[in-house]
């Protein structure tokens, strides 16, 4: 018996397939699961400062603030001109206590995004396994053609390809 002849093993079925495929993770679903409430904080936090929207608000609020102290006429101006040390510190204080809640917020993102890539590494694995079962599959229906063309005698080059005349 050549090696042509050798009996193949039957690939798993689609059913087996199915049977040990293990259901796709909502990692999303998880993530939001075992954030807590501090974690919720800093995540909303960091998604709304982290805006070019934010970043206006402040830059036009400091430009009007300003403006109107310097420009406006004196009995119209809401701070004296002291009041700009006080400005400098409020902002150094927001600087100061945002800081770390935007970098929480950027720790628990990148945990998110960790869970995700865990979840892709796992469907690729799937994927990797379904199309190997494809493979195996492919391969076995080319063996029991090969077996069925010697069965009736018909050589590779007959094939489909008809005869010219």
């Amino acid at each position: 018996m050549s090696g042509h002849d050798a009996k193949r093993p039957k690939p798993p079925s689609l059913k087996e397939v199915k049977q040990q495929r293990k259901p796709v993770r909502n990692v999303n679903v998880e993530h939001q699961r075992q954030l807590t409430k501090m974690e919720l904080l800093a995540l909303a936090v960091t998604e709304r400062v982290g805006t070019m929207g934010f970043f206006f608000l402040i830059a036009g609020w400091t430009a009007i603030w300003l403006g109107w102290n310097t420009l406006a006429p004196k009995p119209l101006r809401f701070d004296p001109p002291t009041a700009f040390v006080l400005w400098l510190f409020i902002s150094n204080m927001i600087q100061i206590l945002l800081m770390p809640l935007l970098m929480v917020g950027q720790n628990v993102l990148s945990r998110h995004a960790e869970l995700r890539a865990d979840a892709d590494y796992e469907v690729n694995l799937k994927t990797e396994r379904e199309v190997e079962v494809i493979l195996q599959h492919l391969e076995y229906q080319n063996h029991l053609l090969e077996q069925i063309t010697r069965h009736l005698g018909i050589t590779p080059d007959e094939g489909t390809h008809g005869t010219a005349s």
